[in-house]
């Protein structure tokens, strides 16, 4: 059996950490006017003993720098605005960022956490 939960993921300079399923899929990404925030919506197995991970998020504008190793999810859209918001994982821990990935974030005022 198999489930979708739906996350709030933080728009600032600090990426989301998230404990997922393993084998876990993003379905939906989408901005929600009320609250002014992205959400995704996370499908993960409801398999008993399933191992679970930390998994980073990151929303980034349009035009804003990301490091090349970020994998792009999904797009949100303000319905009632001209924002753009693009969701990307960060790299699991013991994945180093090459040095072209360091200074963009460097750059940016990216920090990079114990879990990037």
């Amino acid at each position: 059996m198999k489930t979708i939960h739906k996350f709030r993921l933080d728009s600032g300079k600090e990426p989301t950490t998230l404990s997922l399923k393993e084998g876990f899929r993003v379905v939906r990404c989408e901005f929600l006017v009320p609250d002014k925030s992205v959400y995704i919506w996370v499908e993960q197995t409801l398999r008993p003993g399933a191992k679970s991970g930390e998994h980073q998020f990151r929303v980034a504008h349009s035009g804003e720098p990301v490091p090349d190793n970020f994998e792009y999810i999904d797009t949100a859209l303000d319905p009632f605005g001209p924002e753009a918001y693009h969701v990307f994982e960060v790299p699991v821990a013991g994945h180093d960022l090459d040095a072209g990935a360091r200074d963009t974030m460097a750059n940016s005022g990216w920090h990079p956490s114990a879990l990037s």
